[in-house]
């Protein structure tokens, strides 16, 4: 299998856990898958400093382990366990409606990158899909979830897609670059685990349903 063959389908794998990520009830689950992807990503990170003898990516690598691997997903689950409420796991949108809309993304994704005319990307346009298709696949998260936390998750999946991108179009970039990215990803969802907490210890649940209470 070659390099390009090989970063293509971890890309399509990227794809398949997003989907359990959104569509898993469990946020803990969800965490643990989130975790999973990540570490797809890592590889295709691997696989192109190989490929492309882009040896800053083995530090985008090691970045992408620590806190996408580990660090993110283990701050999640943490949360979890810290907020049960059952009632906000269940989706506001029906799994099939959820699995219809991920393969309209993938889709209009593909169509989107026909048109791309790079050498750096010539053999990689499924990558390039799927790194697209993420952002609007975080936004399928936001907007299918009724737990505010789990909503978290969505931002991470954008995370995910904007790092791919820059993998695939500007793999010689410094190891400071996704340090940046992810230190950011760090911090945002830190403060996301903390404003859930507010409303959790005001309202004692997490389903964006029960928030209309706080109108007025």
């Amino acid at each position: 299998m070659n390099g390009d063959l090989l970063i293509n389908n971890l890309a399509g794998l990227l794809v398949v856990t997003s989907l359990l990520v959104i569509g898993v009830r469990k946020p803990k689950a969800a965490a643990v898958l989130y975790s999973l992807q990540s570490l797809v990503l890592v590889g295709i990170f691997l696989v192109i400093a190989d490929v492309a003898h882009a040896h800053s990516l083995n530090e985008w690598a090691v970045s992408a382990f620590i806190t996408k691997v580990v660090l993110l997903p283990g701050l999640l689950y943490w949360a979890f366990g810290k907020m049960e409420d059952p009632v906000s796991e269940k989706p506001e949108i029906k799994f099939v409606w959820i699995a219809v809309a991920a393969v309209a993304i993938v889709i209009a994704s593909f169509e989107a990158v026909k048109s791309v005319e790079l050498p750096l990307v010539a053999g990689l346009k499924p990558a390039l899909a799927v790194s697209l298709g993420h952002f609007f696949m975080g936004l399928l998260c936001i907007v299918s979830q009724r737990n505010i936390l789990k909503q978290a998750f969505g931002y991470c999946l954008m995370e995910n897609g904007s790092s791919l991108t820059l993998a695939l179009l500007a793999n010689k970039a410094p190891g400071l670059m996704e340090i940046g990215v992810t230190t950011d990803a760090v911090f945002a969802v830190i403060i996301m685990i903390v404003l859930a907490r507010l409303i959790y210890s005001k309202l004692n649940t997490l389903d964006v349903r029960q928030l209309t209470t706080m109108k007025g």
